[in-house]
């Protein structure tokens, strides 16, 4: 797994190219289509809130999920690149029983992608495209209160690689791994006072944009991180899990002893546990 850059044929190689932004209106979506549209690709989006080349259509229903993809495959008059971008992210208690916020985090990062793909692959198929499914470098390192989104990365990235081993010999199949990027995915857990600064590294949005645009050209990669610290971080928790598991419990001690969590009621238990409360 290693960081890459767009190379200068990447121009050339996407000038109409027809591609599906799953997710068109969010921070990472609208950065990813306005940088593709730069390198000539026809893009449109689908997204929970439309607008300009975005349908709106809510991607947990199915009759809209499949109406938009027909849609944009009638206009596109096919497609080239479906890039399943699309994420939410509600913090949670990993020992709770789940509420709404977890079956919406699941039913929008792991399904949303799987039914969207769905209605496209023949089209796929048909001009032997590629996939390329944004996961998060929380499907190795293991974040307290973040178990629902975790999941539905973690799965995500086993559902792609199956995808890959079944249509491999017709699409081209990417996933990729950004670190913790500050867009309004966050804004739930930073109102829950569960911020991840301090906790994870941040990433510039535009690492993630050139992964994906790089991703879109050439020989398909398998796996990709961001950037290449993000690789060598991804690498040692695949390795050493509990080695990245004391490094985050360790982070998690100092942030509470500096009373990060003072405002975090979901994590009173833990603190409790960790011996850092009264």
């Amino acid at each position: 797994m290693k960081d890459v850059q767009p190379g200068a044929a990447t121009r050339q190689t996407l000038l109409q190219s027809r591609v599906l932004v799953v997710g068109g209106a969010g921070a990472i979506g609208q950065g990813i289509s306005q940088a593709l549209r730069e390198h000539g690709a026809r893009v449109m989006g689908i997204d929970l809130i439309g607008g300009s080349e975005i349908l709106q259509a809510d991607i947990t229903n199915d009759e809209a999920t499949r109406g938009a993809v027909q849609c944009i495959l009638t206009k596109f008059n096919g497609l080239d690149i479906l890039i399943n971008a699309a994420g939410v992210g509600f913090p949670q208690d990993a020992g709770a029983p789940p509420d709404d916020g977890v079956l919406q985090t699941l039913n929008i990062n792991l399904l949303g992608p799987r039914r969207v793909t769905s209605y496209a692959m023949s089209a796929l198929i048909a001009s032997r495209g590629r996939i390329i499914n944004i996961a998060s470098g929380l499907v190795f390192a293991n974040v307290p209160f973040a178990a629902a989104y975790s999941a539905s990365k973690r799965a995500l990235s086993a559902w792609s690689d199956v995808l890959r081993v079944e249509y491999g010999s017709h699409v081209g199949m990417t996933t990729i791994y950004p670190s913790y990027i500050k867009t309004p995915i966050h804004v739930h857990a930073e109102e829950a006072g569960l911020s991840l600064s301090g906790l994870l590294r941040e990433e510039s949005l535009n690492c993630v944009v050139e992964t994906v645009v790089q991703a879109c050209t050439g020989k398909p990669r398998r796996d990709l991180a961001t950037t290449r610290r993000g690789a060598l971080e991804i690498g040692l928790a695949r390795h050493f899990p509990a080695l990245v598991d004391r490094i985050m419990l360790k982070r998690m001690r100092c942030l509470g002893r500096g009373k990060s969590y003072d405002h975090a009621p979901l994590a009173s238990g833990m603190l409790e546990r960790m011996r850092l409360t009264k």
